[in-house]
């Protein structure tokens, strides 16, 4: 396996182009299966999960192209004939967001068959509330062999849907499902996250009818047929919010080209309590620190628009040279802290008690061999290894392509000395 090397203590400074968001170019991908039209999508990330989703959606059925641009790439898909509603374990196994294709393919074909979903080891993750909320619709679902089998042989039929707690992929999938329903779907407690928002807003400009865009509280009202769309995935704040605390880390200066600043507005204000300045504008980001030492500040990972789970791991590699104390809080996934031993490699002092990591602040990191276990965990160890004295090494870095797009590649445009090792074959 491939993996990154890094000579810390380099300040960063420069641009970085935020890339298209991952949590939004995937679900909008699968709902190109609700319409036998084409469907557009610009400033796609070129990242190993998009590749994944590709080759499922080239099984089920569609026609895939994809342009080349400098920063991103124009994909278009066509699902014009749907050859397969079947959903195997083989491709599911490797990439969670696979499984929301069971929505699309009910809402369209009335009958899905779909393995039981993979993806980072970081907690259980259940789709019983994807299960649930398609049943209320009128399908039949049953569990046979670690596969979904559903069915609505007259079609699903709108509903009133209340879940018990925010779910991103559950709100997706029922969002999808509701665009061909028969009657108005009402989603009560659905997840707010800017990445629900831009799918909604695209299956809009693809003919559905969705109020409440931006709410806990949707309202769809099913129509017969969804047509051909062109729409712009908007910037992943998870990267944006991940370089921002490179930079904090490295005591460097970053503009991140491309971020809004509302999508991550709480990883910033907790930067600002930390000693880092931002300044937002239009279409950019800028995160800068004077060299003064950060100081300790808790965190509780939170559904939007708290403090997002998936930059825990890194914000805690900023918390191991804070002054004080930290507590991170995590509330999201149960099985979210195995970066733990990793950072503690470099010398972190951290210690878990339960869903709680008390991080108390080191002087300094020293460089270490480290294996990534997860896809943002390997993104805290390459911010650790920024700041560390010495070579370090992380391993495994597979994960780290399903979501960062060139990440070494960016960092060393800001002055990092960082690169990428291929495996030997």
């Amino acid at each position: 396996m491939d993996s990154i090397h890094i000579r810390g203590g380099r300040r960063l400074k420069g641009s970085i182009p935020v890339s298209g968001a991952k949590n939004a170019a995937l679900p909008l991908m699968t709902a190109a299966l609700l319409t036998d039209e084409p469907v557009k999508l610009t400033n796609m990330p070129r990242l190993a999960d998009v590749r994944t989703l590709s080759k499922l959606l080239g099984v089920i059925g569609a026609d895939i192209s994809v342009e080349s641009g400098t920063d991103s790439d124009v994909m278009t898909l066509h699902a014009k004939d749907i050859k397969s509603t079947t959903a195997p374990y083989e491709i599911v196994s490797q990439i969670r967001a696979s499984f929301w294709v069971l929505g699309p393919l009910m809402a369209r074909c009335r009958e899905a068959k779909v393995s039981l979903p993979g993806g980072c080891a970081i907690g259980a993750r259940p789709v019983d509330l994807y299960i649930k909320g398609l049943q209320k619709m009128g399908a039949e679902i049953d569990l046979v062999e670690g596969y979904v089998h559903a069915s609505a042989p007259k079609g699903l039929k709108g509903a009133v849907i209340r879940s018990p707690i925010v779910s991103v992929g559950a709100t997706h999938t029922l969002l999808m499902a509701a665009t061909l329903a028969e009657g108005e779907t009402v989603l009560e407690n659905a997840a707010r996250e800017p990445e629900i928002g831009d799918v909604a807003r695209c299956l809009v400009s693809m003919g559905a009818k969705i109020e409440g865009i931006g709410t806990s509280t949707l309202r769809i009202e099913g129509v017969e047929k969804l047509h051909s769309a062109t729409h712009r995935v908007i910037a992943d704040r998870i990267e944006a919010g991940t370089y921002a605390i490179a930079a904090a880390m490295t005591g460097g200066e970053v503009t991140l080209e491309g971020a809004n600043a509302e999508d991550f507005e709480a990883a910033l204000s907790v930067l600002r309590a930390a000693g880092a300045e931002v300044e937002s504008e239009q279409g950019a980001v800028r995160i800068a620190r004077n060299g003064e030492r950060l100081q300790a500040v808790d965190v509780v990972t939170q559904v939007f628009p708290g403090f997002p789970t998936d930059l825990q791991a890194q914000f805690m590699a900023l918390m191991t040279v804070a002054e004080g104390e930290s507590e991170i809080t995590e509330t999201i996934f149960e099985n979210r802290f195995m970066h733990v031993q990793e950072l503690a490699r470099f010398g972190a002092n951290i210690s878990l008690h339960g869903d709680k990591a008390l991080v108390h602040g080191v002087d300094k990191l020293k460089a270490a061999p480290v294996m990534a276990s997860d896809l943002r965990a390997s993104a805290a160890l390459i911010i650790a290894g920024l700041a560390a004295e010495g070579e370090t090494t992380v391993n495994r870095v597979y994960h780290l392509d399903r979501g960062f797009e060139r990440i070494e590649a960016k960092l060393s445009a800001c002055g990092a000395d960082i690169w990428r090792e291929k495996a030997k074959q």
